[in-house]
């Protein structure tokens, strides 16, 4: 494909929610898969009980931690490559692919080493109990392993996003999904001539899925399916300013996430307080609300390219209504996701525990969390379009301080006013609510179309 067939000339100039949904429905649909897949690790791993399901959610918690720092290098490469694209600066696009790619490796070789040697005292930390933490500890090790594949993989579908292609990336990622949810039942259950590793399993079939993605990806770039031809990654030499500009726009989103994240760690201790049953709970409230928080994703996502590429193209007020059309598509969404949380909340968590108690906690994180299901959307997709245009720092002073909230917030509702495990999910909606907000106020203001990168 010549450079001058790219699918900027849409995303520049074309309809607006046709290019939108053009870039963000393969993505969504990558996302749903996803969100089977989360459905289906829960469902299978239920089957041994709610203490094998809490060892999944207290892991979940540190692997978040992972996403959070592999984001540094996704949202520095989606905002340089998606701005030199827009522009038509092949050769700057490329020199930022490789160095994204370069630092992927050696972040990734860290997180892995690191990881596996520190699962244990991490996990510890959270409070679970001593069952709990048994099938833990070998589940986070032996995703740490493959904790370099991801960063890799993650870099390279930025990569294709920011150049306009979010399909390759997508059927990539519907081919992992599948391959882990095929592969979820043998490992954990032992079928045919593979030995039973419990909960362990799950974590083997994602680490097998996700190096065979690696690999499919890798192929897909250097045989010329962005649009333009891509040197081998090491063609350049590591190059510490190129390197620092990536850290730099990606660094406050990655923070911010960071800090997200870290606050869960104690979240999830709060919950451990009520019992290994509000882990497990809190479990299948999690991947429940991952139907939504993915789809608002894939609309973030074709925000932050519409917005990066219209930018490079110098059409700020364009970039601006891609952002807001992306929004608008992801409320209708969420809007219909939240009326099923709030009425069918009990019929889904029974979907997943035959435990009254884990049940009964269950359905009322769902009824909870379906109130904030629409600012989140605007939480998630206004972060993105400020990310796409490379000023980063807006949604990092919006959200880090709306993150460490929940902690105080959440003890005051829990042991103060005394409304139990469910002042853990009115911490989360309050705060969802509030930095929603107060983001899209800021977005509104326009500032960041006069940003440079």
């Amino acid at each position: 494909m010549a450079e001058d067939k790219l699918n900027t000339d849409n995303i520049t100039s074309g309809p607006i929610v046709r290019t939108i949904i053009s870039l963000a429905i393969p993505v969504v649909l990558g996302m749903f898969m996803e969100f089977a897949l989360t459905v289906t690790d829960f469902y299978w791993v239920g089957k041994l009980g709610p203490t094998a399901q809490d060892s999944i959610t207290t892991s979940m918690v540190v692997i978040w931690t992972i996403y959070s720092f592999v984001a540094l290098l996704s949202v520095g490469v989606t905002a340089l490559v998606s701005r030199f694209v827009g522009a038509r600066d092949f050769d700057r696009a490329r020199f930022y692919i490789s160095q994204g790619l370069q630092l992927a490796v050696f972040l990734g070789l860290i997180f892995s080493l690191t990881g596996f040697i520190l699962a244990p005292t991490i996990l510890r930390f959270m409070g679970p109990g001593e069952a709990t933490l048994e099938r833990a500890i070998p589940y986070l090790r032996i995703f740490m392993f493959s904790c370099t594949f991801y960063a890799i993989t993650d870099t390279t579908y930025a990569v294709f996003r920011a150049s306009g292609d979010t399909r390759t990336p997508t059927k990539i990622g519907v081919m992992m999904v599948l391959i882990n949810m095929g592969l979820d039942p043998v490992f954990i259950f032992g079928l045919g001539p593979f030995p039973e590793m419990g909960v362990a399993g799950a974590s083997v079939a994602s680490a097998i899925s996700i190096f065979i993605a690696m690999l499919t990806v890798i192929y897909k770039v250097y045989s010329g399916r962005l649009g333009y031809p891509v040197d081998a990654p090491f063609k350049y030499r590591p190059d510490i300013s190129g390197m620092l500009k990536i850290i730099k726009i990606g660094l406050p989103i990655s923070f911010q996430q960071f800090v997200f994240i870290i606050v869960y760690w104690f979240l999830i201790k709060i919950v451990h307080e009520y019992g290994e049953a509000a882990g497990a709970a809190m479990g299948i409230g999690n991947r429940m609300e991952s139907l939504s928080y993915l789809t608002c994703y894939g609309f973030s996502l074709a925000a932050s390219t519409m917005v990066g590429q219209n930018l490079g193209a110098k059409n700020p007020d364009r970039a601006a209504k891609c952002a807001w059309g992306a929004t608008g598509l992801a409320l209708s969404f969420t809007c219909v996701i939240a009326f099923v949380f709030v009425v069918f909340n009990d019929l889904i968590a029974g979907i997943f525990t035959n435990d009254a108690e884990v049940r009964k906690i269950a359905a009322d994180y769902l009824f909870i969390l379906g109130l904030s299901q629409f600012t989140m959307a605007v939480e998630i997709v206004i972060e993105g379009s400020f990310s796409g245009a490379g000023n980063t720092i807006p949604p990092m002073l919006v959200l880090l301080p709306g993150a460490v909230a929940r902690i105080p917030l959440a003890y005051y509702l829990c042991f103060s006013l005394d409304w139990g495990i469910n002042g853990v999910w009115w911490t989360l909606t309050i705060t969802t609510t509030f930095k929603a907000l107060i983001l899209a106020f800021w977005f509104r203001r326009g500032r960041w179309k006069l940003k440079q990168v």
